[in-house]
């Protein structure tokens, strides 16, 4: 049976945390929330905890997992030859959003990285997360805590959903702060490469490196990774069981949303026989009303904070309206943009430029 037990996100409860770290030294699962989304978290360094969590998830082996660690000291026990680069980024960045592929030491099996040599790691700014890793005195590796495909849990109802009775259990914290996975850089070629966009604009990784960093097309969800350095750079991902059509366009000024808006409408006639859901923005929502369709806001276009931290809900919510296919409109790839069009391309199971 899962234990299911809330927290107060802030202040959790020690002895709830010491249960869970007592689970993961065990070599059970424990889903916890982070600042990103829910992550599902093992003993990073046991090999058998590690290959359950691909067998919960149904999770391709080649798809490595982030390694979460409480500090610099923890950090030298999983990656070495760090280079200096990515100091400067973890005094900005960590705890935080990012991630960092770097060498990996001997004590990381090859069963968290995919079979690689490399290491993806961060350090989680959640109390709940740090507390978890700090009690259990191992680093945990910790993919997000859903079925592999599905989107990513951001409340601990949807790890229920997803999880319950696969794992040991669950810490319920409430709602993730950013709704998004953290943003993935390789610092192992120069320039660096954005191998996921995430709660990080790339710009801001930039502004402290001082160089500019690479993004390729598997980043902006046009196309898969051959070889998979790091999570979500292969493989369909955050998708609904609901089909999703995706409608781009090339400027997302007044003009470029008339057509924008013009299409879903096409789109939602066409596909007018059940029920229609249509992921919007603030700024577009009134151009629906009396099409019949379920409109779901994602937020408005001039705060990409709330559109990235609403989306993976959303995507939840055409399931649970029962949907019979759903519309979501695209942004622009400027910001937080990029990773809510990496997510969006990634989940959409078809795509309209207009």
């Amino acid at each position: 049976m899962t234990i299911v037990a809330r927290v107060d996100p802030l202040n959790p409860d020690e002895a709830v945390i010491e249960r869970a770290a007592d689970v993961i030294r065990r070599g059970g699962l424990v889903a916890f929330p982070t600042e990103t989304v829910y992550g599902l978290g093992a003993n990073a360094y046991n090999k058998s905890s590690v290959l359950r969590i691909f067998e919960v998830k149904q999770r391709p082996a080649d798809n490595p997992l982030i390694i979460h660690v409480d500090s610099l000291d923890m950090l030298h026990e999983v990656a070495r030859d760090i280079p200096e680069e990515a100091y400067k980024l973890m005094s900005k960045f960590w705890p935080g959003p990012l991630t960092l592929i770097l060498p990996k030491t001997e004590r990381v099996p090859y069963e968290a990285t995919g079979g690689l040599d490399t290491v993806a790691v961060r350090m989680p700014a959640h109390p709940v997360a740090l507390r978890l890793i700090s009690r259990s005195g191992v680093p945990i590796a910790a993919p997000s805590a859903n079925l592999s495909g599905r989107p990513s849990p951001t409340r601990g109802e949807h790890v229920v959903e997803d999880l319950y009775s696969k794992v040991e259990m669950i810490i319920d914290a409430g709602e993730t702060l950013y709704g998004v996975e953290s943003t993935i850089v390789n610092l192992l070629v120069k320039p660096p490469v954005l191998l996921r966009p995430g709660a990080y604009p790339v710009e801001e990784i930039e502004k402290v490196l001082g160089v500019r960093v690479h993004v390729p097309g598997f980043a902006r969800g046009l196309s898969e990774a051959e070889i998979a350095l790091a999570p979500g750079m292969r493989y369909r991902h955050y998708a609904p069981e609901t089909p999703l059509l995706l409608v781009e366009t090339g400027r997302y000024d007044e003009e470029g949303l008339t057509r924008l808006t013009r299409k879903v409408v096409e789109l939602a006639r066409e596909f007018g026989e059940g029920r229609v859901c249509v992921l919007a923005s603030q700024e577009t929502l009134a151009r629906y009303s009396g099409l019949g369709v379920e409109v779901l806001n994602l937020g408005s276009r001039s705060n990409l904070y709330e559109v990235a931290h609403n989306l993976f809900s959303a995507l939840r919510k055409i399931d649970e309206l029962g949907c019979r296919v759903a519309i979501a409109e695209g942004f622009p790839e400027q910001g937080l943009g990029l990773t809510i069009m990496n997510r969006l391309r990634k989940a959409s199971s078809r795509r309209f430029f207009t």
